[in-house]
């Protein structure tokens, strides 16, 4: 028979999954939320922007910093964990700080958990825009995740990039690898699933959790349910010139096309009207020309006669 357990082992089971359940949540905490993501305003240049040690803009140092991991501007020592001590005495500006987190580019206080424990579990270690490809010390502005596949955005192309992401790269919602009406997608990779090509051979799958992406690994949601579009494209010539149907009208309005920017633009060209009245005058003077030509000859003919 197992040993009965103690009343010690069922709490420290206990405060393990509760230290679990802590950690998870962690994860799943929204990123606008991080105290190293958090927004800052300059002493000097007032300008806002994220968290960080030195003023994106004037380079200048804080007077009131803030920790990066535990999000505090003071230290009371009531943990007890400080590498500096100051026994009886709150800590606050560069007396607080301990290092400059190399991801998040933030002051991280001088206690020993936040100093062990904030490096490696950093959430913008890896955060780099999807966009623009700029990191966090690139531009002063803070860090956002995309709602529907999850990419690093900054602060300036976050709207831009969530208005177009719900777009799929092949021009109808059928499945790759066969015909059949794809029924889940993943708007990391942008492709649709069905029922038989969403599942891999040999993978044991939770009943209470999406699907993941055979692809990347995304959790992938029904098409029924997203609010998503096929790919258009729209073959035509480089350039194109539209001219009026009015041929009493002097000038000729043009509709001109700029490749590579994608708009017309109307304008009046003024070389197809010179050109015209040149091609007039030429008519005009050969015909002068004939009839000169025309009326010697006749001059010649009546003087043989006589």
């Amino acid at each position: 028979m197992p040993k009965k357990k103690t009343g010690q082992r069922k709490k420290a089971e206990k405060q393990k999954l509760r230290q679990k359940g802590i950690r998870s949540a962690r994860e799943n905490l929204d990123l606008a939320k991080f105290p190293c993501n958090s927004i800052m305003e300059c002493d000097k240049c007032q300008k806002k922007q994220k968290n960080r040690a030195f003023c994106y803009f004037c380079q200048s140092l804080q007077r009131l910093p803030t920790c990066a991991h535990c999000g505090k501007v003071k230290c009371m020592l009531k943990t007890g964990d400080c590498i500096i001590r100051h026994a009886g005495i709150y800590t606050t500006g560069l007396s607080m700080v301990g290092a400059i987190c190399d991801f998040c580019e933030s002051w991280v206080c001088h206690g020993r958990r936040c100093l062990t424990t904030h490096a490696c579990s950093c959430p913008l270690q890896d955060a780099v825009c999807i966009e623009c490809e700029r990191g966090v010390w690139d531009h002063g502005g803070r860090i956002f995740k995309c709602s529907f596949c999850s990419s690093f955005l900054c602060e300036d192309d976050q709207f831009e990039h969530q208005a177009s992401c719900q777009v799929l790269e092949s021009e109808n919602f059928k499945c790759q690898s066969c015909n059949k009406l794809g029924q889940y997608s993943c708007l990391k990779c942008k492709i649709c699933y069905c029922e038989d090509h969403i599942r891999r051979k040999g993978f044991k799958y939770d009943k209470n959790k999406p699907l993941p992406c055979p692809k990347c690994g995304f959790e992938t949601a029904q098409t029924k349910d997203l609010s998503i579009s096929t790919r258009n494209h729209k073959f035509g010539r480089q350039k194109q010139s539209v001219q009026n149907s009015d041929d009493d009208d002097d000038d000729d309005e043009d509709l001109f096309y700029q490749p590579g920017k994608g708009d017309y633009y109307f304008g009046y060209s003024g070389t197809n009207n010179s050109e015209s009245e040149s091609d007039e005058d030429y008519d005009e003077e050969d015909d002068d020309g004939d009839d000169d030509e025309e009326d010697e000859e006749d001059d010649e003919q009546c003087d043989k006669r006589m």
